[in-house]
C-alpha cells in the first residue's frame, strides 16, 4: 500500500499535473536537437556493418566551435590513431588527416544527407577531403585489404 492507501497507485492526478508540467519546462529550458531523427538515421546506418568505433582523445579548444575557422580532433581505437584538422572554406570544410601507423588505407567521409566522398592515405597515413559540406559527419577508415578487411569509423562530428 503506498502513502495515498491505494494499493498499486503511484500517483495522484496533482502528481500527473505536475510531471506534465516539469516535461514542458524541460522542453522549453533543453529540447532536442531539431535534427534528432536524422543524426539517429545516419548513426543506423552503419548497423549491419562490422565496425570499431573510435573513440575521442583529445579535441582542441577551437573545433566545432562555432565561427572558428579550424580545429583538431584526435581519436583513437585499439592500435589506430586518427588525427584530423578542419578547415572552414565558406560552407564547406576541407579536412586534412593522418593515421598512426600510417598506410595506404582508404578513407571515406559520410555527411548527412550529403552521401559520401572517399580518397587514399598516401604510404604516410596523410589524407585529404575537400570541399565537405557542413551537417553531421564521420569518418570510416578501411585498413587491410578485401581478404581481410577492417573497418573503423569515428564518432559523429557536426561540421
Amino acid at each position: 500500500m503506498n502513502d495515498l492507501g491505494t494499493p498499486g497507485e503511484m500517483t495522484s492526478p496533482g502528481d500527473e499535473a505536475l510531471l506534465a508540467d516539469i516535461g514542458r519546462f524541460m522542453d522549453e529550458l533543453d529540447p532536442p536537437p531539431g535534427d534528432l531523427v536524422q543524426r539517429v538515421q545516419f548513426a543506423l546506418a552503419l548497423e549491419n556493418l562490422d565496425v570499431e568505433v573510435a573513440r575521442w582523445e583529445r579535441m582542441d579548444a577551437t573545433a566545432g566551435v562555432r565561427g572558428s575557422d579550424t580545429g583538431t580532433i584526435t581519436f583513437t581505437v585499439s592500435d589506430l590513431t586518427v588525427m584530423i584538422n578542419l578547415t572552414k572554406i565558406g560552407k564547406k570544410h576541407r579536412i586534412d588527416g593522418w593515421l598512426v601507423p600510417a598506410g595506404e588505407y582508404g578513407v571515406e567521409v559520410r555527411v548527412a544527407e550529403h552521401g559520401t566522398s572517399s580518397t587514399t592515405a598516401d604510404e604516410g597515413g596523410r589524407f585529404v577531403l575537400d570541399n565537405v559540406p557542413q551537417g553531421t559527419t564521420q569518418i570510416v577508415i578501411h585498413l587491410g585489404d578485401v581478404t581481410c578487411r577492417r573497418t573503423v569509423v569515428t564518432p559523429t562530428v557536426v561540421l
